[in-house]
């Protein structure tokens, strides 16, 4: 798939969040790339027949004290993670919604635990 009509995939699951919620997403960065990088790796564990597809970087609103003057938090959604796992479109675009969803909730302070419990 083309990057442009990847990132058109990603734009459009972040309009399925409500506008409520995704005004909390105003200092975030949501980036696409290929493969996740060893740094990003780093410190997640990783059964060895997963992938890494989406990563979020950064201090979850639930943990947050002061916070000013920072750079903004990332979400990243590595597109050739998820068309590897995927066997058409139709996946590619019902994984990059469950990605982002995942991913937004980090930022929220939601656990994988926690996430696994809610079927997400």
């Amino acid at each position: 798939m083309e990057l442009e009509n990847f990132e058109r995939l990603v734009h459009k699951a972040l309009t399925k969040i409500p506008q409520d919620l995704r005004s909390y997403l105003d200092n975030v960065d949501i980036v696409v790339e290929d493969w996740p990088d060893r740094n990003q790796l780093a410190g997640h564990i990783i059964e060895e027949d997963e992938l890494l597809l989406g990563l979020y970087e950064g201090v979850p609103l639930t943990e947050r004290g002061e916070y000013s003057m920072v750079l903004p938090d990332k979400i990243t959604l590595f597109q050739k993670t998820i068309e590897t796992i995927c066997a058409d479109n139709d996946e590619i675009i019902e994984q990059v919604r469950e990605t982002v969803v995942h991913e937004v909730a980090h930022h929220f302070g939601i656990d994988d635990d926690r996430l696994e419990e809610l079927g997400v």
